[in-house]
């Protein structure tokens, strides 16, 4: 399950850095996988189903204020409940801070960028794709930071190094 977990990451990295959003379809597919993982007792953190579920409520629900108040997108929010599913909440927390660095540094970047363009090509890079009119209705405000990606990168760190202490 472990490898199901990492693709899973992995889809919603490229997804989220291309399109500045986490799909309704990929978050459930991680979602209904993490059930699917504890109901077979093949969960790869050794978490339990009280762990998972508070994890899931916890990362649900706290985003959910960013969301509330036009600071992020939904696909993040549905994401940190699904991703509380699969590491439970102890987990999610070092997760959280780390990807809550990782997205600092990228508006920091942004915004540095865009008042002192040295780099325009990594300026835009950073801003994600334009959103012309072909390409959607516009959102309340652009989406800068792929959030569900920083999660998912940050995960993945915690994979590699964290579990290991």
């Amino acid at each position: 399950m472990t490898s199901v977990f990492l693709v899973w990451l992995l889809f919603i990295i490229v997804y989220d850095f291309q399109q500045r959003r986490a799909p309704n379809w990929l978050v459930l597919a991680g979602a209904v996988a993490a059930l699917g993982a504890l109901a077979f007792g093949t969960q790869p953190f050794e978490i339990d189903w009280a762990s998972a579920l508070l994890g899931a409520g916890v990362g649900f629900s706290f985003l959910l204020l960013f969301y509330a108040f036009g600071l992020m997108g939904a696909g993040d929010v549905k994401f940190a409940g699904a991703l509380g599913l699969w590491v439970g909440l102890s987990t999610l927390v070092p997760i959280w801070i780390g990807a809550s660095l990782m997205a600092g540094v990228h508006s920091v970047l942004w915004l540095a960028l865009k008042h002192w363009p040295f780099f325009p090509r990594l300026a835009l890079l950073l801003a994600g794709p334009s959103r012309t009119p072909e390409s959607g209705p516009p959102t309340r405000r652009p989406r800068i930071i792929p959030y569900a990606a920083y999660l998912a990168l940050a995960t993945a760190a915690w994979m590699a190094w964290g579990r290991q202490s």
